[in-house]
């Protein structure tokens, strides 16, 4: 898997040099809420690097670093899951960033990479998208780019505290992406970024003290 890029992230195949990255990216724990890890242990980065090399090796899922293309600086993950060649499809999931980019078109460039490569280099016929139904922030945001909502997987895991988790699942089809890309290119992608150069400095100095 090659990395892929424009002119605001570059999406870069997961690799044992990026740990120290990701650790300083996952200093936040509202980014945690609603994931199924926690990245603020470096044991714990270790093992979701292990993880991510392991699963690429074997095909089932594409582990990606964000880079923000001003700074240079990791600033979340993306990733490929349950890809299947033979059926032609796959899911973007396990997606975190650092909160400084929240408010910016960072994740919005993301999916927009994502998809484009999916439906016009891979030739897939269905990408989907899953989150956690308490997760109103990230519906909005799945939502807004166009996907649709196929229902909801009820008591479909148990989150880490113990808890149950109903699923909200939504999918793009290959029929989907051109009015989908029309969306992006028109209206999506024209928003400002969020630079956050500051605020992400500000944050990892405050994490280090």
């Amino acid at each position: 898997m090659r990395k892929i890029e424009n002119e605001v992230v570059q999406l870069i195949p997961m690799e044992w040099e990026h740990v120290e990255g990701i650790y300083e990216a996952a200093q936040d724990n509202r980014i945690w809420e609603h994931m199924t890890v926690n990245l603020t242990e470096k044991s714990h980065v270790l093992e979701y690097v292990k993880d991510a090399v392991q699963k690429r090796r074997i095909g089932t899922d594409e582990a990606f670093v964000i880079i923000n293309k001003q700074t240079g600086k990791i600033i979340g993950s993306t990733w490929f899951l349950d890809i299947s060649k033979n059926h032609k499809r796959l899911e973007i999931g396990s997606t975190w960033i650092n909160p400084v980019y929240w408010r910016s078109n960072i994740n919005t460039n993301c999916k927009y990479l994502l998809l484009k490569y999916c439906f016009e280099e891979l030739q897939l016929n269905r990408v989907q998208i899953k989150t956690d139904h308490e997760n109103y922030r990230s519906q909005k945001a799945i939502e807004k780019i166009g996907a649709v909502k196929e229902g909801v997987l009820r008591n479909h895991m148990i989150r880490k505290e113990g808890t149950i988790r109903h699923t909200v699942l939504y999918s793009i089809v290959k029929e989907d992406w051109e009015v989908v890309k029309k969306n992006f290119e028109e209206k999506l992608l024209q928003s400002i970024v969020c630079k956050g150069d500051e605020r992400y400095e500000a944050n990892r100095q405050k994490n280090e003290i």
